[in-house]
């Protein structure tokens, strides 16, 4: 087999048919602007400060800003040593300048003056909104107690060292946290029934830990076969510090080996965009069942890994099954060979019809997979992100287990590729407890007092209805058991929102929040929103403060989810904030002072002097590693710091002495069948659209497969775009010209409707409506429509509703997962589209 020995670079530059890849990464025409900063900067008259993109795509991609008379004039990206080791950022990321001097910039303090959700303000001092805020967190804990107070989920821009909110609160009390993400929510939830939680460090796993999944690189250097189930990492992980560059250089190699890629996804993404070999269609909602018959056929053709799955794993077969489930039928393999609780056989005939992927297509992948030497098999987050995603994730990772092809060069345990470890802390700690001792030294930050919190997704069931809800009705998690009855003590009365926009953009069912958050009383909710330009989120605060961004104040983050190196970049300000924006970590100090607890929250240091604080500690915990960081004044110099990493290969120990290295499961191996799963089953309330399995198997999902009906006979999912990251750079302009918000349609489909390419169409499901413009394409299969998610929300909430806007979360339904209780229906719909 011929080696390939490339670097990301010139792999880039030799790929003719990634040429838009190779051009996010390359360079860009510069303007007279830049030309004359060009001149400025030559003459000596101009200042270069460092920063890094942190909205929430993952990559951190360096930014080098160009600034002249405290202003920002424009922007480079790294260009520090070789070009195969530079974290390059894309045009998103490079347009981030366009944010930063926004004439929609928030400048001011604001307070609401009409209804909640109108986006009606009025400007206030700082004193007036700083006062605000801390006497209704003081009344709020006085009423109800700090478990009253939610910090809802956000990702957006934070301005500082992470989000100083979570250390502020716990020096208040505490506050209700949230349990997992939207990003992930079923993955967190499901996955450690499967491959366990961390026992040393007493953590969940962790779909973002490398030891739990294999790098990019590592299918770039040794795999001769990369299935990817959902996952297009030139859309989810733009940049040249993030998985894409690695993606890339993996088909590359792979198919230099005379290997193959395939990609699994409703529609074609653009990581297989000019690469139509490599995608196969599948209904969107449908991947379980795609697994299941794989491993049947891997089964009849006698090439699973028997001795693996009978040392390594519980529930494979009735053999391996628990004492409480043995002579029952219930093991996987009985379920996939149809002698389980269905009775039906889990054949390609069977799944056809289901995933829209013939028979003998399912064959010929199951065939490929048998005899690869080193499969990569992944998945991206799109196919957990459905009412049936807790499913669906394990089903993804039974593949690799199947075949025991886990552990190995080459391959991964059927989870998203891995993300690197860092020695740096980038964000302000929440507590300064002793991990081992619990001890609190003085002036500092207790752990966080509430020690119950929700699932995410259900913050909106907790404004309404919070002391009804539970562990076994609503996800509750309650580890300490401080909840006597089971039940949450309030119900949520006040909501802090630092840089998100899930109150409503992000969330589920639009129209249903308004509903809900509009018609709250003053008196029994406070909503705190913080932020740079006025979402719609932003329009049910009632006090809006505005941030000042990363690169207006010194500014530290370390790398993101590239797998190539581990890093850090520090540098700024490269300007001051406009009108009077604030540091957030400056603000809430004044919140502390307020609330009585500043010492605890500062322990007297400023924001700059936490910044090298957290850089110092990081550095020392290098130099025990054996690497050596510059020190604090050599890295404000230099601005970027990075070191390579190697190739990571998921569960590589357990897989070769699962005795000594045990996962975190109950019995220490991969659970296919878990008696706890079982035990919810029996025990949880859910309705009867949705189900809790303790082996991964295929179930519909509410408004999954076969729930079309006349009024509504089209499926749809979302989908990440590459003007955004989730909402984040959606009001700039350029970006969405360069890449338009459309509802993706099949031909099929669109003909049988009337509507034609680029026609304006309305797309109505059970909760809500949007117009949006159609795309007429191939790239999608038939009757499923396709929309990207994040764009801003855009309706007249006191007229028809109709979002204008077209975002994909006004058709979402509010219906947490059974399992996960979270945002499963955001890529499970059913809708009707028309020409407007």
């Amino acid at each position: 087999m011929p080696k390939t020995d490339m670097s990301r670079r010139s792999f880039v530059k030799s790929a003719g048919a990634l040429a838009a890849l190779a051009g996010v990464g390359g360079t860009v025409a510069l303007s007279e602007d830049a030309i004359q900063a060009k001149a400025d900067e030559a003459a000596g008259t101009e200042e270069i400060n460092w920063s890094q993109c942190n909205v929430n795509c993952g990559g951190n991609c360096v930014f080098k800003w160009h600034s002249k008379d405290g202003k920002i004039q424009y922007m480079e990206t790294d260009d520090t040593g070789n070009a195969d080791f530079q974290a390059r950022a894309c045009l998103r990321g490079r347009s981030m300048r366009r944010w930063v001097n926004s004439p929609d910039r928030l400048l001011y303090p604001m307070k609401r003056v009409g209804k909640r959700g109108e986006g009606k303000f009025e400007r206030i001092s700082w004193d007036e909104a700083i006062d605000t805020i801390a006497d209704k967190l003081k009344d709020t804990i006085s009423r109800y107690g700090n478990d009253a107070i939610h910090l809802i989920y956000a990702t957006g821009m934070y301005s500082t060292t992470g989000n100083p909110s979570k250390r502020l609160l716990d020096a208040c009390g505490g506050y209700l946290a949230r349990a997992y993400d939207y990003s992930a929510n079923q993955i967190l939830v499901a996955m450690p029934y499967m491959y366990g939680s961390d026992k040393k460090k007493g953590s969940v796993f962790s779909p973002y830990d490398a030891k739990n999944a294999s790098s990019m690189t590592e299918a770039a250097d040794h795999s001769d076969l990369l299935v990817m189930f959902g996952n297009s990492p030139a859309e989810t992980r733009m940049g040249g510090a993030n998985t894409t560059w690695d993606f890339a250089r993996a088909r590359e190699a792979i198919k230099a080996r005379g290997g193959k890629v395939i990609n699994i996804d409703y529609r074609m993404n653009e990581s297989a965009s000019g690469h139509a070999d490599e995608w196969l269609p599948i209904r969107t909602g449908t991947d379980a069942a795609l697994c299941m018959a794989l491993i049947h056929e891997f089964i009849v053709d006698g090439k699973t890994d028997e001795e693996f799955l009978l040392t390594h794993t519980v529930g494979w077969d009735e053999q391996t099954m628990p004492a409480s489930a043995k002579g029952q039928n219930k093991s996987f393999k009985d379920y996939v060979m149809g002698t389980g609780y269905d009775k039906v056989e889990k054949t390609p005939e069977w799944a056809a019809p289901i995933t829209q992927i013939p028979a003998e297509r399912i064959r010929e992948l199951a065939a490929d997979l048998e005899n690869a030497k080193a499969p990569f098999v992944c998945q991206g987050w799109g196919p957990q992100r459905h009412t049936n995603g807790e499913d669906t994730t394990r089903a993804i990772c039974m593949v690799p287990i199947a075949l025991g092809q886990i552990g190995k060069p080459g391959t991964n345990t059927g989870q998203r590729e891995a993300e690197p470890p860092t020695y740096l802390v980038d964000s302000l700690p929440n507590d300064d407890a002793d991990s081992e001792t619990g001890i609190v030294p003085e002036g500092g930050v207790p752990a966080n007092a509430v020690t119950w919190s929700i699932p995410c997704y259900e913050w909106l069931n907790a404004v309404d209805h919070g002391t009804d809800m539970s562990t076994t009705n609503a996800g509750v998690v309650d580890k300490k058991n401080a909840l006597p009855d089971g039940k949450l003590k309030n119900n949520i009365h006040f909501i802090w929102d630092y840089a998100g926009n899930c109150i409503t953009n992000q969330h589920g069912n639009i129209d249903k929040v308004h509903e809900m958050l509009s018609q709250k009383d003053d008196d029994d909710l406070f909503i705190l929103v913080w932020d740079t330009v006025l979402t719609d989120s932003a329009k049910y605060a009632d006090i809006l403060l505005p941030d000042a961004m990363r690169s207006e104040q010194l500014n530290m983050q370390t790398q993101g989810y590239s797998e190539w190196y581990t890093g850090v970049t520090v540098g700024g300000p490269a300007q001051q904030a406009p009108g009077e924006c604030r540091s957030s970590y400056d603000v809430m100090a004044d919140i502390a002072d307020k609330m009585g607890v500043k010492d605890e929250f500062t322990q007297g240091r400023t924001h700059d002097e936490w910044v090298q604080y957290l850089y110092e500690q990081g550095r020392e915990a290098a130099a025990l590693e054996g690497t050596q960081m510059p020190t604090w004044e050599e890295i404000k110099k230099q601005g970027v710091f990075k070191q390579a990493l190697p190739n990571v290969i998921g569960l590589e120990d357990f897989c070769k002495d699962p005795e000594a290295h045990p996962l975190g499961t109950p019995s220490g191996k991969i659970e296919i069948y878990s008696e706890a799963l079982a035990n919810i089953a029996d025990t949880w309330e859910y309705d009867e659209d949705q189900s809790i399995s303790p082996i991964p198997c295929f179930t519909p999902g509410f408004e999954g497969y076969g729930s079309t009906t006349d009024e509504y006979p089209l499926y749809c999912a979302g989908f990440h775009h590459k003007s955004r990251t989730h909402s984040s750079y959606g009001f700039i302009d350029e970006l969405e010209q360069a890449a338009r918000q459309q509802v993706w349609i099949n031909p099929i489909d669109a003909e049988t409707r009337g509507i034609s390419n680029l026609d304006q169409v309305r797309v109505k499901s059970p909760a809500g409506e949007i117009q949006i413009e159609a795309r007429v394409t191939n790239r999608i299969i038939p009757g499923t429509v396709g929309i990207p998610q994040g764009a801003w929300h855009d309706a007249d909430m006191d007229g028809d509703r109709v979002d204008k806007g077209g975002c994909v979360n006004t058709l979402t339904t509010y219906k947490p997962n059974a399992l996960s209780r979270g945002n499963g229906p955001a890529h499970s719909m059913i809708v009707q589209v028309t020409k407007a």
